[in-house]
């Protein structure tokens, strides 16, 4: 766990998902496998850094059905322009996603809702035990 960030944070992406949830761990985990450009970091909205991230921008801070995607200095995106923005970063195959973006982001965002409220149930709570390399890019 990063107690103290030792990379820059200005030229990284911070991932901010619910760390209790099966589903938002399962991709994690789908993130981490496919970030071959090394651009994304990590935090889960229940760390004291994840709690900082959304205190400081008024966000709730108790209820965690959103994901967060911040790059420093620069923006954070939210649910559905979220995942878009992850799939383009990754690059490759996953730039497609980015068709996406002719959908209007209410219609977007409404689905990730209807996932965001069925998540517990679409996947299993499991335990994902990244090594110790996946582990350099969690902060807590």
């Amino acid at each position: 766990m990063m107690t103290e960030v030792s990379v820059s944070l200005k030229d990284k992406f911070i991932v901010f998902y619910d760390g209790e949830c099966g589903f938002c761990n399962h991709w994690v985990q789908w993130i981490l496998e496919k970030d071959t450009k090394d651009k994304f970091l990590f935090s889960s909205l229940q760390s004291e850094f994840g709690q900082k991230f959304l205190n400081e921008r008024n966000l709730p801070n108790e209820v965690f059905d959103t994901l967060y995607l911040w790059k420093p200095q620069h923006f954070y995106l939210t649910k559905y322009q979220a995942i878009l923005k992850i799939a383009t970063e990754l690059g490759g195959i996953y730039t497609l996603a980015s068709v996406g973006k002719i959908i209007p982001d209410f219609l977007g965002n409404q689905f990730y809702n209807s996932v965001s409220q069925n998540r517990k149930k679409l996947a299993k709570n499991q335990c994902f035990l990244p090594n110790p390399e996946q582990r350099k890019k969690f902060i807590d």
